[in-house]
């Protein structure tokens, strides 16, 4: 049929291929492609390589727990001291950050952007006034005439509190990152990233519980 051809061709230009418009950039879906031009990587391997870190971290920690109660139970050096009352006030303080977190990921649901962004900002300021509090009672320590190179308890004290520490200060990090990355161009979406970001920081807490008890209870 005369100009069937030609009507095709302009069809074909107009709709460059049969493409149904732009993709959103850093807000699409973690199956398909992002705006960075790459392969969007799928969310359960996100999930899956921090539950991996998570495992090397609660190994690590594990280690350092047995090295504590067999070095303890070795011999009649080990001196007891008395814990710093700031710690406890870190406790709680770090507690009060998983609660903002979760705060701050409902308004990531519910799409509420500056609530969101608020209540994120809330836990980073608690884990830098618990890593703060954390030198407080190191500093408390050192006034009592408790160092490092003391006595056993007191080395292992500052050395799982230290491990502890910078861990957080990787999590702190990441707080961060999730705050000022621009997701536009990025191959997973922010909520995605705030939902790991969360699991970590939802670990160090329970972490720090198990590390306050050992410390407490093993003194």
């Amino acid at each position: 049929m005369p100009g069937t051809f030609t009507d095709d061709v302009e069809i074909i230009e107009a709709g460059q291929g049969g493409g149904g418009g732009d993709i959103p950039a850093g807000g699409d879906d973690d199956g398909g492609d992002s705006g960075s031009g790459l392969p969007a990587i799928p969310s359960r391997a996100y999930f899956t390589a921090v539950q991996l870190a998570l495992a090397g971290i609660v190994m690590f920690f594990m280690a350092l727990t047995s090295s504590f109660l067999v070095r303890k139970g070795l011999g009649d050096d080990w001196v007891s001291f008395a814990l710093p009352r700031v710690i406890w006030f870190n406790s709680l303080v770090l507690l009060a950050s998983s609660g903002t977190i979760q705060v701050a990921r409902r308004y990531m649901r519910e799409g509420a952007v500056a609530s969101f962004r608020r209540w994120w900002a809330y836990t980073t300021a608690l884990g830098m006034l618990f890593l703060s509090g954390q030198l407080v009672a190191w500093r408390q320590l050192a006034a009592q005439g408790v160092f490092i190179s003391t006595n056993p308890s007191s080395s292992f004290f500052y050395l799982l509190t230290a491990m502890h520490g910078l861990h957080l200060a990787g999590g702190i990090l990441a707080l961060l990152y999730v705050t000022f990355r621009r997701w536009r161009r990025s191959r997973i979406t922010q909520a995605t990233a705030a939902d790991l970001v969360s699991i970590y920081w939802h670990f160090m807490d329970g972490l720090w519980l198990f590390l306050l008890a050992l410390l407490y209870l093993g003194r």
